[in-house]
């Protein structure tokens, strides 16, 4: 994994991912190595061409001799369990480039259009090689504020003519991002939506993000992004995944996992299960019932 050989770190992400018994081996040797990387939080509403943006700035960043890492969270199949694979797809013309490491990540139901073990997918990546890591997230809109602080930089990617979502955007997503990127900006109403982006950010004072214009299909705007992104002279940040946020939401993260797992094979779960199907207990309740056992709170069962 250490030495970047995609097999390696495929199976290391699967491990890590799935908590095979070899995960925390793996995380711990990945973020020995990780710090390198630096990591970029794509996230908007769907439609706004996330996925395609996101394969251009690969394309531009290859151009710069940059090792990239994609990261893309798609919504979980309800059959299996893993993701839906729709953004790798959309990204298959980079398959034969050894430079680009693009990976699928099902988010397993969690609704900040992450994953609970993206934070370690992530340490994988860069400890790996990485130079630039893109995180793509679910695309459900302006609560997925959970990339924020996980990215080193945050972009929202915004298409034209929903200027009515802005208003509610500015409740959350806008409040966090560190820039702003007006997509299909070849579509009527774009020049629109940057002005009411910018009026929503305005606020912000110090913190205003910058609000671009792409058209990620043809390439436009994409170098300047880039550029902004790895050379410009915007102030870098200590990587929220050092942080005490960041600790904060891996031990969020390794509770929840730790709470399924034993909820899974726990012998009261079938009772419970039970309960609410015949009416007895509702939903509720029942995952109350489950906690409180999980938690020492109940040591009945």
């Amino acid at each position: 994994m250490k030495r970047g050989e995609r097999a390696a770190v495929a199976r290391a992400v699967t491990a890590v991912e799935n908590d095979y018994p070899a995960a925390a081996a793996i995380v711990e040797t990945a973020r020995t190595e990780a710090g390198h990387a630096l990591v970029l939080g794509l996230t908007g509403p769907p439609g706004a061409g996330k996925s395609t943006l996101t394969d251009a700035l690969v394309r531009e960043f290859r151009r710069r001799s940059k090792l990239v890492a994609v990261l893309a969270v798609d919504p979980s199949s309800s059959v299996t369990g893993g993701a839906l694979l729709g953004d790798r797809i959309r990204m298959s013309g980079h398959a034969t480039d050894r430079g680009v490491f693009i990976r699928s990540h099902a988010s397993r139901g969690r609704a900040d259009g992450l994953a609970l073990t993206t934070s370690r997918v992530i340490d994988v990546m860069d400890a790996a090689g990485s130079d630039i890591i893109i995180v793509e997230t679910v695309g459900t809109g302006q609560s997925e504020t959970g990339i924020t602080r996980l990215a080193d930089t945050s972009i929202l990617v915004w298409p034209p003519g929903s200027g009515d979502d802005i208003q509610a955007a500015k409740a959350g997503i806008l409040e966090t991002v560190d820039l702003v990127v007006v997509n299909k900006a070849d579509q009527p109403g774009a020049d629109a939506a940057k002005a009411a982006l910018e009026a929503a950010v305005s606020w912000r004072g110090e913190l205003v993000p910058p609000v671009l214009m792409t058209v990620a299909t043809r390439g436009d705007g994409v170098g300047e992004l880039a550029g902004l992104l790895v050379d410009g002279d915007r102030p870098a940040r200590r990587s929220p995944r050092r942080t005490l946020q960041g600790l904060r939401q891996e031990i969020t993260e390794a509770a929840l996992v730790l709470a399924r797992e034993r909820a899974r094979h726990h012998p009261r779960l079938a009772g419970l299960a039970d309960a609410v199907a015949d009416g007895t207990a509702g939903v509720d309740d029942a995952a109350r019932q489950l906690l409180e056992i999980l938690t020492g709170g109940d040591d009945s069962g």
